[in-house]
């Protein structure tokens, strides 16, 4: 057996079975066990980005990692932005690195570069083995690592004749660190301040926005003490829907996320960071929460949330207190132009149930979350990191771990352009995901952060914002990928695609023709 073969091995012992890969010579022998172990599948991506973003999406949804095959430091550079989406989404993620051999280093050969220092800005764990005999073990390492608590990026080096060379074992899986319990003084000061009768407020995190039974617990909590219950501005998998609790978001834009958090006296995160602004402005606060609030940070994010809101039901009385929950309730089916309201409308109307929504729609978006809290039962992925180019390949992972389930991607146009190479693997696949372009021919984004950042723009600025000479084809790109288009202009006619690709198995994608709101 060889290092390659006990490693996959020992990742299918672990309960790791999907690899998502972009592979090089380096990695030739990886490749080659595929055909050797059973029980692992392989998932080819065109681009690094693609493969990372996907086993990110199939983190986030099955709730236990993938690995990624990725060829040397140029490779992983290639993955580095939607790695970075899975370190703020605390996805586990088994990251594989092929390098050269280790006699080769000697002679700098091109692709040579320093892997570890790239891949310690988003892992939780960087290591490289040289022993074909101890890759199995630092396989079973790896994915201790990447699920403990909060749950993270696990990178393993693995040079090529550590790969290729004799004598690998087969290890059994590691032990992962346990998640951290909350503290006595912090749970007596966040009981004090939910009996104080002050303005309070949570902020909670993915492990409560993404379990119901959790997050109908704190919504009872809210309920009995008076307090808000609010969710961070992007949870990596929101659990939402008709009969399940709310929850609403800290607003993306600084002041909104102001508004919703005056008056307070005092915040308690479980989970959670405390808000601030996503970006800095010239004259305006980082940190959102009011002077005088003072902030309670129960648990942090991986540490037992299900302990610390134990604690506090046992010391607050919730009998007779019913959950809030959110009432059935769909937009009527829109007619006319195609704007972001009547989008986010006809999404509402139609949306299936048990639904995955990967949303990367950025500014047309802003409509999609009151338009469909009321539709069937569905989860909700978002932007962790603000690195775009997230949307398809994390629904292409999303589409991987839930087979069965409709995946519905809500997709910006210019972020769509950083990972287009998703919609191959899709067909490659035949995964059952609807892409939905919104095309509106511009960074909408950045036009609405000119103003914010008070930037005066001239002509020249305003081109560099500009995709529409020229125009994108979203449909002829998509075409030449082997997944079917089609474009939309008015309401009426994006109701009739979303209800056509729903009821089709296999990816569609559909080119919204929305135009920009700035």
């Amino acid at each position: 057996m060889n290092g390659a073969q006990s490693l996959i091995r020992t990742l299918v012992d672990t309960g790791v079975d999907v690899c998502f890969m972009n592979p090089g010579t380096s990695e030739m022998h990886f490749v080659a066990a595929l055909d050797d172990v059973t029980g692992m599948r392989g998932v080819l991506a065109l681009f690094e980005g693609v493969a990372t973003g996907a086993a990110d999406g199939y983190a986030r949804v099955a709730g236990r990692p993938a690995a990624v095959l990725l060829h040397l430091g140029p490779g992983l550079g290639n993955g580095l932005a939607n790695l970075h989406n899975a370190r703020r989404a605390h996805s586990p993620v088994v990251n594989i690195v092929g390098d050269h051999a280790t006699h080769h280093h000697a002679f700098d050969a091109p692709l040579d570069s320093d892997i570890a220092t790239v891949a310690h800005n988003v892992s939780c764990w960087v290591h490289t083995v040289t022993d074909p005999a101890l890759v199995g073990a630092a396989g079973a390492e790896a994915v201790a690592r990447a699920v403990a608590a909060p749950g993270g990026v696990a990178t393993l080096i693995l040079p090529a004749d550590a790969s290729w060379g004799s004598g690998g074992v087969v290890a059994a899986p590691a032990t992962p660190v346990v998640a951290g319990t909350p503290d006595a003084d912090r749970l007596a000061e966040a009981i004090a301040a939910l009996r104080s009768g002050a303005p309070t407020a949570f902020v909670v995190g993915d492990d409560i926005a993404g379990d119901p039974d959790l997050l109908a617990d704190v919504a009872r909590l809210g309920a009995a003490t008076g307090a808000k219950v609010l969710g961070e501005t992007f949870p990596a998998r929101m659990r939402r829907g008709a009969g399940l609790p709310g929850l609403e978001r800290v607003a993306y834009l600084a002041e909104f996320a102001q508004m919703q958090l005056d008056g307070l006296e005092h915040l308690i995160t479980i989970g959670a960071k405390s808000p601030a602004s996503f970006f800095a402005y010239p004259g305006k606060p980082s940190d959102l929460v009011p002077a005088a609030c003072r902030v309670t940070a129960l648990v942090e994010p991986g540490d037992d949330v299900r302990a610390a809101v134990a604690g506090l039901l046992d010391a607050i009385d919730t009998t007779g207190v019913e959950t809030p929950r959110v009432g059935r309730a769909r937009p009527e089916s829109p007619v006319g132009a195609l704007t972001g309201e009547s989008l986010a409308a006809a999404v509402g109307a139609l949306l299936p149930e048990d639904a995955i929504v990967a949303d990367e729609a950025n500014t047309t978006g802003l409509w999609l979350n009151g338009a469909t809290a009321g539709a069937p039962p569905h989860d909700w992925l978002s932007l962790t990191g603000g690195s775009i180019g997230y949307g398809m390949p994390v629904a292409t992972g999303a589409a991987i771990a839930a087979p069965g389930r409709r995946v519905l991607n809500i997709e910006a146009d210019g972020s769509a352009m950083y990972t287009l190479q998703a919609l191959w693997t899709q067909a490659h696949e035949g995964l059952d995901i609807t892409t939905v372009i919104v095309n509106n021919g511009s960074y909408a984004v950045l036009n609405m952060e000119l103003a914010r950042v008070g930037a005066t723009p001239g002509p020249k600025a305003l081109e560099m914002l500009d995709l529409s000479e020229p125009a994108l084809d979203f449909v002829a790109l998509a075409r030449g990928m082997g997944v079917p288009g089609t474009r939309v202009t008015t309401a009426e006619e994006l109701s009739a695609a979303l209800a056509a690709s729903f009821a089709e198995p296999g990816p569609r994608l559909i080119e919204a023709m929305v135009p920009s709101a700035f």
